[in-house]
């Protein structure tokens, strides 16, 4: 695990009652827990979808998948139109 970093932080008392919830829905034991739970489900939200770990796994699945192959886009008209 890497090594945690400490910071002394100011919240208004609705952000420490939403950390508390969370704290208890998740059944976290600290308010530290509650942030870094609350901070990466954002951040996986916030990051670009190229990033995101699924956005990846979807990609490799198209992949995988077999395309129409054509030359020119009269080619792939006259494959569409029959």
């Amino acid at each position: 695990m890497p090594p945690m970093t400490q910071a002394m932080i100011e919240i208004p008392a609705e952000a420490n009652q939403i950390l508390n919830i969370v704290k208890a829905r998740y059944n976290l034991k600290t308010k530290s827990e509650a942030i870094t739970k609350v901070v990466l489900e954002s951040g996986f939200n916030l990051l670009e979808p190229e990033l995101r770990p699924e956005y990846v796994e979807k990609l490799q699945r198209l992949e995988k998948e077999k395309g129409i192959h054509f030359r020119t886009m009269a080619e792939l008209r006259q494959i569409i139109e029959g």
